[in-house]
C-alpha cells in the first residue's frame, strides 16, 4: 500500500459536536450548500418542453419514438418524476428502471436543507427512509447522481448497511452521504470504499471506520472531487483515503473535528480548500498542478507549543490564488524562510505565479499591519487583492500613510488592478492603506469597500461625513484608469461558498458579495 503521495502529519480528537449549538448548524449549512447541483432540474425541462411544444391535436408523438430516445428523456428527470412516467402509457412503464437516474432525498423533505438542525417527526423520517429504500431496491442502476442527505441514519442501522450494499451495485458517479442527526458514535459503512465508479464524493457527519481493516483493493480510481464535512478521523484515515484517489483534483474539508495538519505531495490536486477548522501545519511540499489554496474562517491550532498555524509553500509553480491568510493566526513560510515584518525578500521567497491574494488583517493592531508589506513583496504579480478588515477589541496604535510609503516600494503593488476591502469600518488606518494603494498602484482599475453593517448603522448624513475623506482620494491617483470607489453593504448572509471555491471557472471566489 503506497501512501507516499499524501501525508497527514496529525489529527487529534476534541469535544463532540452538539447538533443543538450554532456551530453545528453552521457546519451542516455549509455542507448542504456545497453539494453539487443535480445534473437536471424539473423546471428547466418544463421550460424547454414549453418552448418546443407540439401541435395541440392530442396525438401522442413522444411514445412512438425509439426506446433509446425515451430512455434519454427519462434519464434527465428527477427520480420521482422518472417513476411517474410509467403512468403515461404501457411503453413507458419499465423504462425508468434501466436508465441512469438522478435521486436527491432533499426534495422529499426540504426543511432538512433550510434548517440543518431541524428534527422531523417520526412519520416524516420514516417516510423519507422508505422512499430511499424503495428507489434503491427497484432501480437497476446506474445512478448519475445520488444524494442521501436527509435520512435519519439511526432509525435502522442494518437498513443503512443494506443501502450501502445496494449502492455498490448501481454504478453511482456522484454521491453525497450526510449522516443525520449525526450520531458520530458509529462509523461510516466500510462498503463505501468499494464504490470504484465515483467521480464526486461528499461525506458529512460521519466517523471514519478502521482503515486498517479495509481491503488493500479499496480505491477511488475515478474520483476527482472530495468534500469532507464534520468528519471524525485520525491521521492515517485521510492519508488512506487520499492515497487511494490517484486523480483527485479538488479536496475540501469543512468543520473538521480535529486539528488538520497536511503535508501535500500530489501531481493531480488543483484546489485545496479548508474551512471552519483549526489548522496545525499545512505544507504544500510538491504540488505542481495546485492552483488554489483557500482558507475560510480557520483558527490557529488547538494543541502544540507554536500559537500560529504554519502555512508552508514549497513546490507549487501553478499556484495563482491564496487566502485568506490571517496575519494574527497564520505564519507563512516560503521555502525555508518564515515571512515576517521587515524580512529581506530574495528570489527564494518570491512566488510570482500568484495573481489573487486574500488577507485577514487587524488594521488597528500595529504588529500585524507591519507584516502586510512583507506579504506584498513576496507576491509581486498580484492583480486582485482582497483584505478582510477584522474587528479589534484592543487597538495598539495608528499606522499612517508614511509607513506604507516607506515600507512598500511601488513594485509591491505595480500589477494590482482590483482592491476589495471586506467588512470596512471606516478607520483612519484603513484610510491610510487605501490612499497608499490609490497613489502607488499604477494600473488600478477598480476598488470596492464592502461596509461592515455594525460600523455604519447611522443616518445618511453621518455616513457622508464619515466617508468625506475619500472624496479627495482621487487627487493623487497613480492610475488614469481608476475613477471611483464603489461602496456597498454585504449582499448575502453567507459570506463564502465552498462550491464556488472548487469551481475553477470562477475567477474570484472571494468576491461573493459582488463588489463589482
Amino acid at each position: 500500500m503506497d501512501l507516499s503521495g499524501w501525508r497527514v502529519a496529525e489529527l487529534r480528537d476534541f469535544e463532540e459536536f452538539d447538533d443543538k449549538n450554532e456551530d453545528a448548524g453552521a457546519a451542516l449549512k455549509y455542507a448542504y450548500e456545497s453539494l453539487p447541483a443535480p445534473p437536471v432540474t424539473y423546471g428547466a425541462l418544463l421550460a424547454s418542453a414549453a418552448a418546443a411544444a407540439a401541435p395541440d391535436d392530442g396525438v401522442d408523438r413522444i411514445s412512438s419514438l425509439p426506446d433509446q430516445i425515451l430512455r434519454n428523456i427519462v434519464s434527465r428527470l428527477p427520480a420521482k418524476d422518472a417513476v411517474r412516467t410509467g403512468m403515461l402509457a404501457s411503453r413507458w412503464r419499465s423504462l425508468w428502471r434501466s436508465v441512469p437516474l438522478v435521486f436527491t432525498d432533499a426534495g422529499l423533505l426540504p426543511e432538512c436543507i433550510k434548517k440543518p438542525t431541524w428534527r422531523p417527526s417520526f412519520g416524516d423520517a420514516f417516510g423519507i427512509n422508505n422512499a430511499v429504500n424503495s428507489i434503491l431496491k427497484t432501480h437497476l442502476g446506474p445512478f448519475r447522481c445520488l444524494q442521501i442527505t436527509c435520512c435519519y441514519m439511526d432509525m435502522d442501522r442494518e437498513n443503512i448497511k443494506q443501502w450501502m450494499q445496494l449502492i455498490a451495485d448501481k454504478g453511482v458517479q456522484e454521491l453525497a452521504f450526510i449522516n443525520r442527526p449525526w450520531p458520530l458514535d458509529h462509523p461510516l459503512p466500510a462498503t463505501l470504499f468499494s464504490y470504484t465508479s465515483l467521480t464526486s464524493l461528499h461525506i458529512g457527519a460521519w466517523k471514519f471506520p478502521n482503515t486498517a481493516a479495509l481491503p488493500d483493493a479499496a480505491a477511488f480510481p475515478h474520483l476527482k472531487e472530495l468534500f469532507l464535512s464534520v468528519i471524525t478521523m485520525k491521521d492515517r484515515d485521510l492519508a488512506f483515503l487520499l492515497g487511494r484517489s490517484p486523480i483527485l483534483e479538488t479536496l475540501t474539508i469543512i468543520a473538521s473535528k480535529t486539528d488538520v495538519r497536511i503535508s501535500l505531495v500530489s501531481h493531480s490536486l488543483r484546489c485545496l480548500q479548508l474551512g471552519l477548522s483549526s489548522l496545525g501545519d499545512i505544507a504544500v511540499a510538491d504540488a505542481p498542478r495546485l492552483e488554489r489554496l483557500l482558507l475560510w474562517m480557520t483558527q490557529r491550532r488547538r494543541t502544540g507549543g507554536n500559537p500560529f498555524s504554519r502555512i508552508k509553500i514549497g513546490n507549487a509553480p501553478n499556484l495563482n490564488m491564496l487566502g485568506y491568510c490571517h496575519l494574527g493566526q497564520h505564519e507563512l513560510q516560503i521555502g525555508d524562510t518564515i515571512i515576517e515584518a521587515g524580512i529581506k525578500v530574495s528570489p527564494s521567497t518570491i512566488i510570482a505565479s500568484v495573481r489573487t491574494l486574500a488577507l485577514e488583517v487587524h488594521f488597528e493592531v500595529r504588529n500585524e499591519v507591519k507584516t502586510v508589506p512583507s506579504f506584498l513583496k513576496c507576491f509581486p504579480n498580484i492583480e486582485t487583492l482582497h483584505i478582510r478588515s477584522m474587528k479589534v477589541d484592543k487597538p495598539t496604535g495608528n499606522v499612517k500613510l508614511k509607513f506604507w510609503q516607506e515600507a512598500c516600494p511601488v513594485e509591491c503593488v505595480q500589477h494590482v488592478k482590483t482592491l476589495v476591502i471586506h467588512e470596512f469600518k471606516g478607520s483612519k488606518n484603513e484610510h491610510a492603506f487605501i490612499k497608499f494603494i490609490v497613489e502607488r498602484a499604477l494600473v488600478l482599475e477598480k476598488m470596492g469597500l464592502v461596509l461592515c453593517p455594525e460600523s455604519f448603522r447611522c443616518s445618511e448624513t453621518t455616513l457622508h461625513t464619515r466617508m468625506r475623506p475619500f472624496l479627495k482620494i482621487n487627487e493623487k491617483r497613480g492610475s488614469k484608469n481608476f475613477k471611483a470607489i464603489r461602496l456597498k453593504f454585504p449582499s448575502t448572509a453567507t459570506p463564502w461558498s465552498f462550491r464556488m471555491g472548487v469551481d475553477l471557472s470562477c475567477t474570484d471566489p472571494f468576491d461573493l458579495d459582488s463588489a463589482f
